[in-house]
């Protein structure tokens, strides 16, 4: 096989790379624009960790014989700069490596939410016992939007534990594993107990979850969102919070992060703010690091490559 050059940029993968690089692999060891710039010239792979999407952009002018990045995110919606997408550059992400922790951040972001943990907690903090009564989660209705891998995952656990799923995907289909998804369009949110944002951030989805949508909602109704926070017109959201129109919300994302001290999210006892780290197993750097090597040796031979991105759609056309 020809050599090829590979450049490995932030992140906290180098050394789980590093000793099971095959022979014939040059690695070029990137962490600062600088040294990215200067790593570029005659790289034919990159795996990226820059999850801001800010290095690449001015660097790109050096990676002329870049063919392929491998991205450690899921979302790939900071990555895809105009020049990129314009660009024949393939892009995989790291899908499949979050799906299930995500799926069980959100199932435990739904049960504090009808256990009431919360409020168990500040009653321990202050020595307090006050009994109150919770409602199950089984038999509320939840509606998933996002109906690619993590979307799924949500929804199949949520399901396992009674659970009432509507998916929400980019068009109204049959399904395989789950009878139908729903088109944004066809949306029923009057009954839903939960409305669960997990789809990519793209021109469509940015703040579809506006004043309007959050009106559709039940006023006994719970938002979680671990897809992106700029999915959500947080605006809208608070004053839907602060006015009683919605029950509560499971934050993960946020429209900026680290979310401001001055948010006024931080102090609503409806609201539980986890710092964007959903997907985040302590294995997931070994898991994603497995992806890139697996993904290389397929490169290397011409075989087609996991979890490619359509670059116009922001994410995998086939789910």
């Amino acid at each position: 096989m020809e050599p090829i050059t590979v450049v490995v940029q932030s992140g906290p993968t180098p050394g789980l790379v590093l000793g099971r690089i095959p022979d014939g692999v040059d690695v070029r060891l990137a962490r600062t624009v600088d040294e990215l710039r200067l790593a570029l010239p005659g790289a034919e792979v990159l795996f990226g960790f820059d999850f801001k999407g800010k290095m690449l952009p001015q660097a790109w002018k050096e990676a002329s014989g870049l063919r392929w990045i491998q991205w450690a995110g899921a979302g790939v919606d900071a990555l895809l700069f105009p020049e990129l997408v314009n660009s024949d550059v393939l892009v995989t992400n790291a899908g499949g490596i979050y799906d299930e922790a995500i799926a069980e951040h959100v199932l435990a972001l739904m049960l504090a939410h009808t256990k009431r943990l919360p409020d168990a907690i500040r009653n321990q903090l202050e020595s307090t016992w006050l009994y109150q009564t919770v409602r199950p989660l089984r038999g509320t209705a939840a509606v998933v939007l996002g109906a690619g891998g993590i979307g799924r995952a949500i929804a199949r656990l949520l399901g396992m534990v009674g659970v009432d799923v509507t998916l929400i995907g980019t068009s109204t289909r049959p399904d395989d594993e789950f009878g139908s998804v729903t088109a944004w369009a066809d949306r029923e949110l009057s009954r839903a107990d939960w409305l669960v944002v997990a789809a990519p951030l793209t021109p469509s989805t940015r703040q579809i979850i506006d004043a309007g949508v959050l009106a559709e909602l039940p006023r006994s109704a719970v938002l979680v969102n671990i897809g992106r926070g700029a999915s959500v017109d947080e605006a809208a959201l608070v004053a839907a919070l602060s006015g009683g129109e919605l029950a509560g919300a499971g934050l993960d994302v946020f429209e900026t992060e680290p979310l401001q001290s001055d948010s006024l999210l931080w102090q609503m006892e409806n609201v539980i703010i986890t710092p964007h780290h959903a997907g985040d197993l302590d294995d997931y750097a070994e898991r994603v690091a497995a992806l890139f090597l697996e993904n290389l040796a397929r490169y290397r031979v011409g075989q087609p490559l996991q979890n490619v991105i359509d670059k116009r759609l922001g994410y995998r056309s086939s789910v």
